[in-house]
């Protein structure tokens, strides 16, 4: 939150000359942004390919393994509820590479996703720099604060979808069969496909309580709008949990219908406190 505040007062240094600037000088400005960004992107990248065979292994196999951390927790669960079928069996599958260069673009394609994840704090402040002098004072002192939060959010719908979302579903669709004589045998690069779209979905669903925000300081979305339709919004997350963990046990639906409704509750907060704030700004000018 501090690094955030200093960033932005970084900003505000290096806009006190007042001085307006042409159309083609934004242009040139959010070039370097753009540069800039893409130069973090790259350096992440580059981290990630010289650790390739670490991040293959550990992670990117992570949720396949049985001693996976989530996994440990939920057969701890079983242990205590009794239901068996939450502790989650041996992925059945084997991967392939059917392509000759399938493991090379595979190592790349890892490494990329790496370094967009790790990357996305610094390329957000960048674009951030660019966008947040055309706001008005208000809506800046609104908005501060903005890279943690967003930056926070995402992390953290990452992790949710990396340790709770990515295991339930590769589990599951591992070990599904037709037929017992059928074996699963899986291209390497739709394995890492999915998980990437589970991880970054998740990164991006999480962002919900900053839409929200955007959304109430416009004037579309309203605190009132939200509870109205709590209910229609409860099936529609039950509906998602339960596509997303198609495991029978509803302790499992329940795990990830949680935090997702947590964060619909958060946004009706978030929603409330934008309306509150702009009712006491127009109180004020009104009585002055």
């Amino acid at each position: 939150m501090a690094l955030d505040q200093d960033w932005d007062d970084e900003d505000q240094d290096e806009d006190k000359d007042g001085t307006e600037m042409s159309f083609m000088d934004h242009l040139e400005e959010l070039r370097w942004h753009i540069i800039r960004s893409l130069a973090s992107i790259v350096i992440f990248t580059i981290m990630a390919w010289i650790f390739r065979n670490e991040i293959f292994g550990i992670i990117i196999m992570g949720p396949t393994k049985v001693d996976f951390y989530t996994n440990q927790v939920l057969c701890h669960l079983a242990e205590l509820t009794g239901m068996t079928s939450l502790c989650m069996q041996a992925a059945d599958f084997i991967l392939q590479s059917r392509e000759v260069s399938g493991q090379f673009m595979m190592a790349l394609t890892q490494s990329i996703i790496v370094g967009l994840l790790f990357a996305f704090p610094y390329a957000f402040y960048e674009i951030w720099r660019f966008i947040r002098p055309g706001l008005k004072e208000k809506e800046q002192k609104a908005a501060r604060g903005a890279v943690f939060w967003v930056s926070l959010l995402f992390f953290v719908g990452v992790s949710f979808g990396y340790f709770v979302v990515a295991p339930m579903a590769i589990n599951f669709l591992a070990n599904f069969k037709l037929d017992p004589s059928i074996q699963n045998q899986f291209d390497i690069n739709d394995y890492i496909s999915l998980l990437s779209m589970l991880t970054l979905a998740c990164g991006l669903t999480f962002q919900l309580p900053m839409i929200a925000f955007v959304l109430s300081q416009v004037g579309i979305l309203t605190p009132s709008f939200m509870r109205e339709y709590r209910k229609h919004a409860l099936i529609v997350i039950l509906l998602v949990a339960a596509i997303i963990t198609p495991s029978p046990d509803v302790i499992s639906q329940l795990l990830v219908a949680f935090p997702l409704f947590g964060l619909y509750e958060i946004s009706i907060i978030v929603s409330g406190r934008v309306l509150r704030r702009k009712m006491r700004e127009e109180a004020l000018e009104s009585n002055s």
